[in-house]
């Protein structure tokens, strides 16, 4: 397969004004957790699944013997209630490894999005930093200051300049490409001492509540602890082979006599 593609599981749903909320995984996997919990909470329905030549070049092998090759995967909520939105959420075994990729991936995303009526967009990331330093916040980036206003009474400090220089990866991308389509963009950043490979409960509880309060929905908390921990062991034996294949491709490459030293590290 070359390139990204979006396979549909059955019909493209008919939404209402949907806002979409991404979940992929990056530093302490913050997004990936708070998003993962909040679909299954509202028995939000899969409906389409993206894959691309630009994740690993692996599949995992279940108990069972199946593969599961890497992939992201679309889901949908339709509101009750004249107070919420539908949703659209996207959560991920993984983001591309390259340059190339991650602009490929997020257009795709947004071409989708674009079908689906979405114009407004919630990104979520971690944000690395030293644990003394670590605080129980959410730094807010948006696509444009007239974005602050909808969401400035819901405790983010959007004082984010003097905080973050990038955000790299999806959760960036999705805000900055999402400009050109006339699609309002806001990124949640739960401060974590954390690496992708340990997860961190605690940034992925704060981000959680906020994301609630933004959709004004209601979700029973009770069962976090007890999701992560099943998540945990999912992501890391995800990630604890992705970094294996890119030291062997690095490796390879150095090998070559290039001289070609990338860093392929992602953040997001």
């Amino acid at each position: 397969m070359n390139g990204t593609k979006i396979k549909l599981i059955g019909e493209l749903p008919k939404l209402n004004n949907p806002i979409f909320i991404e979940g992929l995984p990056g530093v302490g996997n913050v997004g990936r957790i708070a998003v993962g919990y909040l679909l299954e909470e509202l028995k939000a329905k899969k409906f389409a699944e993206l894959i691309s030549s630009h994740f690993m070049p692996f599949v995992l092998i279940h108990q069972s013997s199946a593969v599961h090759v890497l992939k992201n995967e679309f889901y949908y909520w339709k509101s009750k209630d004249q107070k919420q939105r539908d949703i659209v959420f996207l959560i991920g075994d993984s983001q591309s490894v390259d340059t190339t990729g991650h602009y490929e991936i997020v257009e795709t995303i947004l071409d989708f999005l674009e079908k689906l009526g979405v114009k407004d967009i919630i990104t979520t990331a971690g944000l690395s930093v030293q644990t003394k330093e670590k605080k129980d916040r959410l730094i807010g980036a948006v696509s444009s200051p007239d974005v602050i206003k909808k969401y400035e009474k819901i405790g983010i400090d959007f004082d984010t300049g003097s905080k973050v220089g990038t955000i790299i990866g999806a959760s960036g991308l999705l805000l900055g490409l999402g400009r050109y389509r006339d699609m309002n963009g806001l990124c949640l950043l739960g401060e974590t001492s954390g690496m992708p490979e340990i997860p961190d409960p605690k940034t992925a509880e704060i981000i959680l509540k906020v994301l609630v309060k933004i959709l004004n929905v209601k979700i029973d908390m009770s069962e976090l602890q007890v999701k992560i921990k099943e998540m945990e062991k999912f992501m890391s034996k995800i990630q604890k082979v992705q970094s294996k294949a890119l030291s062997q491709m690095l490796a390879e490459e150095m090998g070559k006599g290039t001289g070609d030293k990338e860093d392929l590290k992602y953040i997001g």
